[in-house]
């Protein structure tokens, strides 16, 4: 059982840290689940979040971490530090929505949490050699902060990097599948529909068939692999033969290679609606690819045994669960440094992620519970992680990406 000092099996010294590091949590406890429900309170989408990343900044400025906006060329995105040790432990929030179901993907939890872990961990960073940096990650859901970040040298000198996502039920290692996404453009003549139709080049035509033949390659397609879209501009009235239609389309696979073939084949289909109609084919992008998730086992383990030591339950992993598989640009940062991104359960029950359901439940009571234990395991995890590396392993403890 859980005491006030720590883990079974933890030394008395690291004991007393994780007593220190959850009394910095139990005294914010209110402040973080007031800020989670702000977060659920008022959405925003990728690249606006100006309301969330201020409230974080705040936060974090008030319990002595020094916080730098605007960080990366992005206006909604920050990197927020405490302590100076040698070891660089990375925390990474998320606080962009959805359109029309806001917090649906529980970015609150994943934000509040974040701050937890940070608060935990800054108030022992010095005892045990941490430099603790928080990362503000905009759009997620559509932009990619986090690869954005990653480029442009954010995640330079970061020896580990966690962060924990809301969830139907508690997962340590969840399959993440690699994602392209294609912004498709259709340009043909318009005419009128009745009268000469002869003159038009129907650019609504030109994506059914593009749809059509994505259909037929789904028979070709491997379990790991999806396609989906939806069209954003279509035409405007029936009577008019359509001359501009658009659509966004998301390619996921297993990996990297994978997907990057994928979206190859899913290309020629929509090249092949504009060779059938004669209209003008335009493909782009307006978020980078998402990479395929390499889970440090490190950290993973050193996660799974203080999650289970705050009461958190981790089920048998079913072929449901690893067929329900999404996409982060936490990946990417994964692939550069080592990373975990657990599952934290806020009980929705059959309710999954992208629901209206879920965003009902996102700022309830298990969700607050998310917040508060999934920031201490991460905590406690870095704890563990700084104990090994002053025990003489170093930074090596820690796979390599």
């Amino acid at each position: 059982m859980l005491t006030n000092h720590g883990i079974p099996g933890d030394s008395a010294d690291t004991a007393r840290v994780k007593s220190a590091a959850r009394a910095a949590v139990d005294r914010a406890t209110d402040e973080l689940v007031a800020l989670s429900h702000r977060l659920h309170a008022h959405p925003e989408l990728g690249f606006e979040e100006e309301r969330a990343c201020g409230w974080l900044g705040d936060v974090l400025t008030a319990h002595g971490f020094t916080v730098t906006a605007g960080v990366c060329e992005l206006p909604t995105a920050f990197v927020a530090e405490r302590g100076s040790g040698p070891l660089v432990i990375g925390i990474c929030a998320e606080y962009d929505a959805l359109p029309g179901l806001g917090h649906a993907c529980g970015h609150n939890v994943i934000a509040s949490a974040a701050v937890a872990a940070a608060l935990a961990l800054g108030a022992v960073a010095d005892e045990i050699g941490v430099t603790v940096r928080v990362f503000g990650t905009p759009a997620e859901e559509n932009g990619g902060g986090k690869v954005l970040m990653l480029e442009r040298g954010a995640f330079t000198g970061v020896h580990a990097a966690m962060m924990v996502h809301p969830a139907p039920r508690e997962r340590l290692d969840p399959v993440c599948l690699a994602r392209a996404q294609l912004g498709v453009r259709y340009e043909g003549r318009a005419a009128h529909a009745s009268a000469c139709p002869e003159d038009g080049l129907n650019a609504a035509d030109a994506l059914t068939v593009a749809q059509v033949a994505i259909g037929l390659l789904r028979q070709h397609m491997t379990p790991d692999q999806r396609v989906h879209g939806i069209v954003t501009t279509g035409g405007q009235v029936p009577n008019v033969i359509p001359e501009l239609t658009e659509a966004a389309f998301y390619v996921r696979a297993a990996t990297l290679d994978g997907v990057g073939a994928l979206e190859r084949r899913v290309r020629a289909c929509f090249e092949a609606g504009a060779v059938a109609t004669g209209t003008r084919l335009t493909i782009g992008s307006d978020s980078p690819t998402y990479a395929h998730f390499r889970h440090d086992p490190v950290l993973l383990r050193a996660y799974e045994r203080n999650a289970v030591a705050l009461g958190r339950v981790f089920p048998p992993v079913t072929a449901e669960d690893d067929r329900q598989a999404g996409s982060t640009d936490m990946a990417n940062v994964s692939l550069a440094v080592p990373a975990i991104q657990p599952l934290v359960s806020i009980g929705s029950g059959a309710v999954g992620l992208h629901q209206a359901g879920f965003a009902a439940v996102a700022a309830g009571a298990a969700a607050d519970r998310a917040v508060v234990e999934g920031g201490l395991a991460m905590a406690w995890a870095g704890v563990d992680v700084a104990r090994a590396v002053a025990s003489g392993g170093g930074v090596g403890v820690l796979g390599s990406p």
